[in-house]
């Protein structure tokens, strides 16, 4: 059953409207006058699929009332992925723009992307403001959403593509979910161990002690009275008077150069990014009530992979993570995909013997068997090789060996390469469609930026050449790194859905409490890439991993079918985060 929501959760009213499978509607339109209740009631009776605008408008506060939804449609996540498959990748999403594209009027913009509200600095508006102006009404969100799922049947593999819009629904859903529920976070915890690393904080809001002391020891080793550590351009400026130019001041070029002061420097760096980006003044602005609640954004990366606004975790630092201690009598599972994207490239190329070493537990070990003489380090420095553009240098011996044995998966990613150095576009298996040439975005990699061939630039001079090599390295990665995003949100959509049918009884005899079944069940706390942590009471872990388990050997077959492709998940069960393998 389908049913459309127009309206706002935070005024209380909203109308209603069943659908038919293919959007036009099933019944008249019913006001009410409390959402909250109204939602509720169908979830009981019907557990419908809510057709709503965006989930970030409604969900939450049917989450602080203490509603779930089992399965959503998000018009704007949608209008986002087939505008990207149109080869319209940028174009306004929102209702109010797909409606005046449907109608012929002018698009307007998408509104700005609201700031994040740190926990204790005005949260409420995560919940409770009204948006700036009202969206289109019920017939806009019916109509559109019919549209929507004609242009879904029209693409190459519409039900590839339908599963793309379900997990990405559902990780909004999520997403949601997890912003409420929030990480447990011990901040007596988070005190020592910042403490113990960094040493006390300055009482005027300089570096803390330890840092201050780093900071006095490399300007020493220049011959220097002070040094600003922190400041790149500072750190260049001394190196040249030490007579060693530097392009700049990253990690691995320091690593490569002979002098004092690089041990300190890279120390000091460590040091200031968890000082700046997890310290103190972090812990203060996010977490509360023993919670770390960031706002999740999925989908946030151009290749698929989530995002998040404010707060920094999606990279939390395995230290920091000693203080994500579990809420006593509960645990934590820990579950991580292994060799996530070779592994994907294994299942989506078609080669078989590729597919046949993906189904080994160490896909690199099986590799180096079968083709690279039990050397596993070569097997691996091939694929990755292949994999992420590096095609030169002491890589072309082992990608030679790759390109003989594995011709077919080779052939998968040089095309993929050899489209975005045309300027071409490339595809997710479910579809989703990297940006065009020239379009400003960021790449797969949250970190690096994507640099693009821009269109009608002389394809002979040297910029461009150079621009189209990148764009090659981002497109031949791009097919790879967004199905794994694909996998790992089908793997999250499924593993909620299981979550909420609950589960039969445990090892022990009772019936497992999980979300939607009754307080005090497991939750979903933590998503990362491809990484998934559960915190739940202790005995029901062991039931959650199996779960877990499952979860992923259904991710595969929804993508896949009956791939030899392994898609192994390392499940820990631990107190602390820090813990897991």
């Amino acid at each position: 059953m389908l049913v459309a929501v127009s309206g706002e959760a935070h005024g209380g009213g909203a109308v209603l409207q069943p659908l038919h499978p293919d959007g036009t509607p099933a019944g008249p339109a019913e006001p009410v006058t409390d959402l909250v209740a109204a939602v509720a009631a169908r979830e009981r009776t019907d557990r419908p699929r809510w057709v709503w605008a965006a989930t970030p408008m409604i969900y939450p506060a049917l989450r602080a009332a203490g509603v779930r939804v089992e399965r959503c449609h998000d018009v704007e996540l949608t209008e986002g992925l087939l505008l990207g498959h149109a080869g319209r990748w940028g174009e306004p999403r929102a209702l109010a723009a797909a409606w005046a594209r449907l109608t012929g009027a002018p698009v307007p913009p998408d509104p700005p992307s609201r700031p994040a509200a740190p926990p204790g600095h005005g949260q409420g508006a995560l919940f409770d403001a009204p948006p700036a102006a009202p969206g289109p009404g019920l017939e806009a969100l019916v109509k559109v959403y019919a549209d929507q799922l004609a242009r879904i049947a029209a693409t190459e593999h519409p039900g590839r593509f339908r599963l793309l819009v379900a997990a990405e629904s559902a990780g909004a859903l999520v997403a949601v979910e997890m912003g409420a529920t929030g990480l447990p976070l011990r901040a007596d915890v988070h005190d020592a161990l910042l403490l113990d690393l960094l040493g006390e904080p300055s009482p005027v809001g300089g570096p803390p002690r330890r840092l201050a002391e780093l900071g006095a020891r490399i300007a020493e080793t220049f011959g220097l009275r002070q040094l600003h550590a922190d400041s790149p351009a500072e750190l260049l400026r001394a190196f040249a008077k030490a007579g060693v130019e530097l392009p700049n001041t990253r990690a691995w070029v320091l690593r490569g150069v002979d002098h004092p002061a690089v041990p300190l420097v890279l120390e000091y760096k460590e040091l200031y990014r968890i000082w700046t980006a997890h310290g103190w003044s972090w812990r203060d602005a996010w977490v509360s009530d023993g919670r770390f609640r960031p706002e999740y954004v999925p989908g946030g990366v151009v290749s698929g992979r989530w995002a998040t606004r404010g707060g920094g975790a999606l990279q939390i630092p395995k230290v920091v993570r000693r203080a994500v201690v579990a809420d006593p009598g509960w645990r934590f599972v820990v579950a991580d995909a292994g060799q996530l994207e070779p592994r994907v490239l294994a299942a989506m190329s078609g080669d078989q013997r590729l597919a046949a070493a993906g189904g080994a537990g160490d896909l690199y070990a099986a590799l180096a068997r079968d083709a690279f003489g039990g050397d596993r380090a070569r097997a691996k420095v091939a694929l990755l090789g292949a994999m992420y553009g590096q095609t030169g240098g002491s890589a072309a011996p082992a990608l030679a060996v790759l390109r003989r044995n594995y011709p077919t998966a080779f052939e998968y990613v040089e095309a993929a390469a050899r489209t975005g150095e045309a300027n071409g576009l490339v595809r997710s298996w479910l579809g989703r469609t990297c940006p065009p040439a020239g379009v400003a975005v960021q790449g797969t990699d949250p970190d690096e930026p994507m640099v693009s061939a821009e269109p009608g630039a002389d394809p002979w001079g040297p910029r461009s050449r150079a621009a189209a090599r990148s764009r090659g390295r981002f497109t031949r990665n791009f097919v790879i790194q967004a199905t794994a995003a694909e996998w790992a949100a089908t793997l999250l959509a499924t593993l909620r859905t299981a979550f909420l049918a609950g589960s039969p009884p445990g090892p022990r005899g009772s019936t497992a409490v999980l979300p939607g079944a009754g307080p005090g069940g497991a939750e979903l706390v933590f998503f990362q890439h491809d990484e998934v942590v559960v915190h739940c009471p202790a005995e029901q872990a062991d039931r959650v991993a199996v779960l877990v388990s499952q979860a992923g050997e259904q991710a595969t077959r929804l993508l896949f079918g009956a791939t030899p492709v392994r898609f192994p998940l390392d499940v820990s069960v631990v107190e602390c985060y820090a813990d897991a393998t």
